[in-house]
């Protein structure tokens, strides 16, 4: 298993940044989402979220890693930042060490600087991306190092989120307004390649466990996956989100073409409100 993949599955609700809509026609109970503008009504400076990643192949499950997501004030711009990293107990069978930073325009929660660094085993990778919002282009600087890292120019299809900025643009979507079996596009820039994607909302479970954690009021969403070198077909990825104003992606779990991950949340701190979604 490429520990990459329980580090960076854990964005957009976990698991966006790997899947693409499938080929099938879109449902007709689409909700539009302006991504354009969001105004932030969920998260504030401070937010700390820690996730436990977990790796399941024969039947056990193994404790692989974590990831700390992180938002910090940057005068006009919020920074998002992520950092992944494998546990040293199973650093011998693949080590990682990721870290993922994304400044965002307060006014509209769009990307403005996109830059990830990548030490997973021997591979090595520097992407730094510029995106122009208002004349829908972005540079990349992409290589195994900074200094080797070649420019390349894109075209954006409209205003455009990335890996980091995606999560925290839907966590203040108004799922009010969703019934069961809906759903909702957005797209996301990344790795020189937009990725159209659609999420499907599967309701809500007022008394789901979360391991560590204890209840909680969820929202369940399912991302659209495509076969391929990481899904199988017909797979299906399971977020669960609280069901209160914070909307914190909870818990996280997915087949995978060999053996199974999730993401469990770990701590929390700096939360703008009380997390009121747990059951006492």
């Amino acid at each position: 298993m490429n520990t990459t993949r329980l580090v960076s599955l854990v964005a957009l609700f976990g698991l966006l940044a790997f899947t693409k809509v499938s080929n099938e026609p879109m449902p007709n109970n689409v909700i539009e989402i302006n991504s354009c503008a969001t105004q932030n009504e969920v998260f504030q400076a401070g937010e700390e979220i820690v996730y436990k990643l977990y790796y399941n192949w024969n039947f056990v499950w193994v404790s692989a890693g974590e990831v700390t997501f992180r938002v910090d004030d940057s005068g006009n711009e919020y920074h998002f930042s992520a950092i992944g990293r494998s546990y040293d107990s199973y650093d011998w069978v693949y080590r990682v060490r990721d870290r993922y930073d994304t400044y965002v325009d307060k006014t509209t929660l769009l990307p403005r600087v996109s830059m990830k660094t990548i030490e997973e085993g021997d591979y090595r990778l520097y992407d730094k991306t510029i995106l122009n919002q208002q004349q829908h282009k972005a540079i990349s600087l992409r290589g195994k190092t900074k200094e080797k890292a070649k420019e390349t120019q894109h075209e954006l299809d409209g205003c455009m989120h990335d890996m980091l900025s995606i999560i925290y643009h839907a966590r203040n979507i108004d799922f009010n307004q969703f019934e069961t079996g809906s759903s909702f596009p957005i797209s996301l820039f990344m790795d020189k390649t937009t990725y159209p994607l659609n999420v499907k909302y599967l309701g809500k479970d007022d008394n789901k466990k979360i391991k560590g954690q204890g209840k909680y009021k969820t929202l369940i969403f399912s991302p659209e996956v495509v076969a391929g070198e990481i899904f199988k077909e017909n797979d299906q990825m399971k977020v669960w989100v609280s069901d209160d104003e914070n909307r914190v992606p909870l818990l996280i779990e997915s087949p995978i073409s060999v053996g199974s991950v999730k993401a469990v949340l770990k701590s929390h701190r700096g939360l703008k409100y009380d997390f009121t979604a747990k059951v006492n």
